[in-house]
């Protein structure tokens, strides 16, 4: 029986729709999904029935047959849930493996984990590439963003079939590219996340902001739209189609409760910040909104104590609102895009932001028109705040957020990422901060030490303060 080309290790959501991505471009796969007895019975088999394209691929609950199905060097993407799952399946394979064949992890891995999975698999011969992977069902199926590491080698020995599923850019080449060593793919994907929570944030404020002037989920979308021309983006485009999707003619989105989950990777892009010493202040102010969202019944009964029972309906033009946005999510990429930098840098990564941005420009969730624009400023610059479009964006639309920021203080209208945006960049522009303050409260209560303005030699100095 002639050999597949490439295995699927996990057939859920992400799983089955690669699957027929694969199937499509015309490569040879085998297929695998355990076997749970009442639970999970047959599920490679009966997907495989389900859809035309399928109808060469091998179908396996059995690791050993699916593992032998396949050609050599053997190519077997996982995915399956990330954490201990991945090693699980790791070991179950292991026996049936041979030195140079190749296991992708195609999950949200930390991206430490990834290093000491590929750590550990080099001592058996066997190459890991940690591949993070964006586009949601449909996008894996239509064509994802692909972000893959480990050594050049194996990247190679893959590229094909990565490449080939994968979303094509504005000029036609494919959203996905060889990343960098170790966990560097999986370390862009928690990025990416992490960019993708803040986005989602700012677009719930904006929302939120245009209900306080009094509008109508369908006058919400239709504002989201008139946006377009300047900021747009997939994630503006599906939250304009959320605010119109009614039910029994009520609006849905009225009746979804308010306490938004996650998955980690915000978790882990906002602990990789503090880690690094980057101050990526968005994620952490969006990851913890959604913190704050899950104690709902706190929140009804402190809402009752302490809201007025009036508040002033906020009028502030739809303009202020979109140049607030745009500021907030300029921010929001800076900072995305600087902890990457800063990680390449501490750990010898090489990364090449231009063609990170690149990659983001179709296929992953956080594709939009200001992504487009990165990929050439990233050509000239690192330093996105420096470059003159850049420059200009932001002196056109800080009046408008200043406005927006303080309109909301005013009315009681949360908006924690939009004010955090409008703070970073004021620390950030800062020449002088209140951090000589702090130096000095440290050096008084733990002898801390300090350097000083009039000593350009960089000595550290000591104060006895009482």
């Amino acid at each position: 029986m002639s050999k597949s080309d490439f295995g699927l290790f996990g057939l859920g959501v992400m799983g089955k729709s690669l699957s027929r991505n694969l199937a499509q471009k015309g490569f040879k796969i085998s297929l695998f999904n355990r076997h749970v007895d009442e639970l999970e019975v047959d599920v490679a088999k009966n997907f495989k029935a389900e859809y035309q394209e399928l109808k060469n691929a091998k179908a396996f609950d059995n690791v050993e047959e699916f593992v032998a199905s396949l050609a050599s060097p053997k190519k077997i993407m996982l995915m399956v849930n990330a954490g201990k799952t991945i090693d699980v399946v790791i070991d179950s394979m292991l026996p049936y493996l041979s030195e140079n064949d190749i296991i992708i992890d195609g999950g949200n891995s930390n991206y430490k984990k990834t290093k000491e999975r590929f750590d550990y698999l080099q001592t058996k011969g066997i190459q890991f590439i940690g591949t993070g992977v964006s586009g949601g069902e449909e996008g894996a199926l239509k064509g994802p963003s692909i972000m893959s590491s480990g050594t050049k080698e194996a990247y190679d020995d893959v590229y094909q079939f990565l490449e080939t599923i994968a979303a094509k850019d504005k000029n036609n080449l494919p959203c996905c590219t060889y990343i960098g060593p170790e966990g560097s793919g999986q370390f862009i994907k928690m990025v990416h996340n992490g960019i993708e929570y803040v986005e989602m944030q700012l677009l719930a404020e904006v929302a939120t902001i245009l209900k306080h002037k009094g509008k109508n989920p369908d006058e919400i979308a239709t504002t989201l739209d008139s946006f377009k021309g300047d900021a747009n983006s997939y994630l503006l485009e599906i939250t304009a189609d959320i605010f119109r999707k009614k039910e029994g003619g009520v609006w849905l989105v009225n009746q979804i409760l308010d306490k938004a989950g996650n998955k980690g990777t915000g978790n882990w892009a906002a602990i990789a910040s503090a880690e690094l010493g980057v101050p990526n202040t968005l994620i952490a102010s969006a990851l913890f909104s959604r913190y704050i969202s899950f104690y709902k019944e706190e929140r009804v009964q402190l809402h009752q104590q302490f809201t007025k029972k009036s508040v002033s309906r906020l009028n502030l033009a739809d303009e202020d609102l979109l140049k607030a946005y745009q500021f907030a999510r300029i921010i929001n990429h800076y900072q995305g895009f600087k902890l990457i930098h800063e990680a390449s840098e501490k750990l010898n990564w090489s990364l090449n932001l231009s063609e990170i941005a690149r990659i983001w420009t179709n296929g992953c969730i956080i594709r939009s028109s200001l992504m487009e624009e990165l990929v050439g400023i990233f050509k000239e610059t690192n330093a996105v705040l420096s470059h003159s479009k850049i420059t200009e964006m932001i002196i056109d639309c800080k009046p408008s957020i200043k406005r927006v920021v303080a309109d909301c203080v005013l009315s009681d209208v949360t908006t924690p990422a939009l004010s955090e945006a409008l703070q970073f960049f004021n620390g950030i522009t800062s020449q002088n901060s209140s951090a000589n303050i702090i130096q000095a409260q440290r050096d008084y209560f733990g002898a801390h030490t300090y350097q000083r303005t009039d000593d350009a030699s960089g000595k550290f100095y000591h104060t006895n303060w009482i």
